[in-house]
């Protein structure tokens, strides 16, 4: 069998999404931020200088997941961040503990690219399917 990577993403009419894997919840949810940072700069040039905790709780896995994201988002934007290594300590169905590293922007070092103003809702889904947990989610761009 082929093996699968991480992440890829696909276009969306003005957004972007992702689609992200892992052999746990936790692996898949920690691909998909890298996934969604990925469109913002070239995370080969993002060191982990910076650290921020980040805890969401939400109602079901698939609105952790979009949770996730736009807590990472609104992170990255107060304080000028960008990540490119995330962690997860803890993961439920409806909680999860990680750390997200990265630095300040640099926008001659990092390469922006996309700017996401936001995660949608539309044709969002986590599940399992042969072992493999993956994470799908559009990003308003």
């Amino acid at each position: 069998m082929r093996e699968e990577p991480p992440f890829e993403t696909f276009d969306h009419t003005a957004d972007v999404g992702i689609i992200a894997r892992g052999m746990d919840l936790a692996e898949a949810f920690a691909n998909a931020a890298k996934a969604m940072f990925s469109l913002m700069v070239d995370l080969d040039r993002v060191e982990p200088r910076e650290e921020r905790r980040i805890e969401v709780e939400a109602d079901d896995r698939e609105s952790l997941l979009v949770d996730w994201l736009a807590e990472l988002l609104y992170v990255s934007e107060v304080d000028n961040l960008v990540f490119s290594h995330f962690e997860v300590d803890e993961i439920s169905d409806t909680r999860m503990v990680a750390w997200a590293y990265g630095e300040p922007l640099d926008l001659e070092r990092h390469n922006p690219k996309l700017m996401v103003k936001a995660v949608t809702r539309h044709m969002l889904q986590v599940a399992q399917a042969d072992g493999v947990w993956q994470a799908r989610v559009i990003l308003d761009i």
